[in-house]
């Protein structure tokens, strides 16, 4: 069958950056150790599965710098194993436990070998270095990595001080080639948000596009002739890609989406709930709160508390079938779509990563059966990284993007509402010193520019958008609140005592340990 269109899959990687050397207790740096098991490593075995076969696939991710902060992090990386050796230890317990129950002691079996081989690919295969195995599939063409604001700092509130946006994208770009060796192409704006005055910075920089929400594209000016089949490109020269509706809908939705199927693995009944207080004691939080073990025993099942046992084989069908829907039903939307275009149009899938494997614990899987049919089947459809399309189709049409994010009801209002508005005339204000504290020591050195450096570091931290939705969804609540008070607290001493020239070396070493984000970072970028 003759192509007549692409498929173009993005996948979002990205954690706030969570890191507390100064404890054992954060239940929130749990959240990295449970990506990498559910998500990241899963990626890469599936990646690698399709290599090791010959199938020609393309896929695009960005990794955004906390997460690659992270990854790179020693003491994230020996608590991570640590993490998977306490699991596995509750893994051969359940073993025992379950026993009596055939269907039970099976999963317990697929867990103890799940997690045990994750801890033999990370140490021994991977040598603890998950990020030199995404560049790889990236150096052998079949993943393109892009970037990300620096700290998924929200650019449609922050650009009140355009100089914190220009921050965002500077540190941003920096960190992507410290890592990968090359300049990004591309960046995936945070929360999908976007101003036109970010544009200039991002050129400055050399991103080539963006990724949007849907109506950013389509409510352009002038209105795009092709929607969201085509890239538009604004007038300062960025790409903007957004959304396909579509796609999207069958894979996000609560109601019918994919990972809603009765066969799939059931994520909100977990043994860290429901196993005897005093067995599974060891393995939830050190204040003795319950909470997920990442042992799930249950398949969805409808909206029911009697849940059905798990079983791996049927999830697997589900995932076949599916699979088969999202190809069918992309095969169709090309043919309709290409018939009023002189181009082939581009259907964009932009998720977050986590929802695969995370959120849908099939997600992984269902990608690998998918990528193979595209390649197997007879199709009218390819697979391709936008790069590729732009380096193919050149010719775009002129259009400016509308203001947009992904976040509820397409705008702003996740990141500005009554629950944490308080928190943004703080950010600004921090933003004008950062800048002034730039501008007053354009040439310090030795401990001053320590100090100086280390504002940025807070600074950075206090604007990622994670904080303000944690606070909006009402989970985890106190903890992002905390993050923030520490920050701008952080940030507030220091710009005080760089004033007063009157630096607590004590002080600066302590938060430099905590908040090692951006080791080579430099003041001077606010200037």
């Amino acid at each position: 069958m003759q192509k007549k269109g692409y498929v173009s899959f993005v996948l979002h990687a990205h954690l706030p950056f969570i890191h507390h050397p100064e404890s054992d207790d954060y239940l929130e740096e749990s959240w990295l150790y449970e990506a990498i098991s559910e998500t990241y490593i899963p990626l890469l075995m599936n990646f690698q599965k399709l290599v090791d076969e010959g199938v020609n696939f393309r896929v695009t991710m960005s990794m955004t710098p906390p997460l690659l902060s992270m990854l790179d992090n020693k003491l994230l990386q020996r608590k991570y194993i640590k993490y998977l050796k306490k699991l596995i230890e509750l893994s051969k317990k359940e073993v025992i436990r379950t026993a009596n129950d055939s269907r039970l002691n099976e999963l317990s079996h697929y867990y103890l070998d799940r997690y045990s081989n994750d801890l033999h690919l990370f140490k021994d295969v991977y040598n603890c270095d998950l990020i030199n195995q995404f560049k790889h599939f990236q150096d052998i063409g079949v993943l393109e990595i892009i970037t990300c604001g620096a700290t998924h700092g929200y650019f449609p509130i922050l650009y009140v001080n355009e100089k914190t946006v220009k921050a965002q994208i500077a540190v941003g770009v920096q960190t992507y080639k410290k890592y990968f060796g090359k300049q990004p192409r591309g960046i995936w704006l945070p929360e999908c948000g976007y101003i036109p005055e970010a544009d200039k910075y991002l050129k400055d920089f050399g991103i080539e596009y963006a990724i949007t929400e849907s109506h950013g594209i389509l409510y352009a000016d002038p209105a795009p002739i092709y929607g969201t089949f085509s890239p538009i490109v604004s007038d300062e020269g960025l790409v903007a890609f957004g959304r396909d509706i579509e796609s999207s809908r069958q894979v996000w939705s609560s109601i019918n989406g994919y990972p809603g199927d009765f066969n799939y693995r059931e994520f909100y009944r977990d043994i860290g709930y429901e196993a005897d207080y005093d067995y599974i004691k060891p393995y939830i939080a050190h204040n003795g709160v319950r909470v997920h073990t990442g042992i799930k025993y249950y398949r969805i099942t409808g909206k029911t508390e009697q849940k059905d046992y798990y079983n791996l084989q049927w999830a697997k069908d589900s995932v076949q079938k599916q699979a088969g829907h999202f190809f069918d039903s992309r095969v169709k939307q090309i043919n309709d779509v290409s018939s009023f275009m002189d181009k082939p149009p581009i259907i964009l899938c932009p998720y977050d990563a986590e929802l695969y494997g995370h959120w849908w614990y099939e997600g992984p899987y269902w990608l690998y059966i998918l990528f193979k049919k595209v390649y197997y089947d007879d199709c009218n459809f390819e697979f391709i990284t936008p790069s590729e399309y732009i380096d193919k189709y050149p010719e775009i049409q002129v259009c400016s993007p509308c203001r947009s994010s992904w976040g509820a009801n397409g705008y702003s209002e996740v990141w500005l509402n009554q629950s944490n508005d308080y928190v943004h005339k703080h950010l600004h204000i921090a933003g004008d010193r950062m800048c002034e504290l730039a501008w007053s020591f354009p040439n310090a050195k030795g401990l001053k520019k320590k100090a100086l450096n280390q504002c940025a570091r807070e600074l950075l931290l206090a604007q990622s958008s994670d904080w303000l939705f944690i606070i909006t969804n009402g989970t985890m609540v106190d903890y992002a609140k905390k993050r923030i008070k520490d920050h701008i607290g952080r940030f507030t001493k220091l710009y005080y005592q760089i004033k007063k020239d009157e630096l607590d070396e004590v002080f600066l070493k302590d938060i430099m340990k905590k908040d090692c984000i951006f080791p080579n970072i430099d003041y001077s970028i606010y200037r």
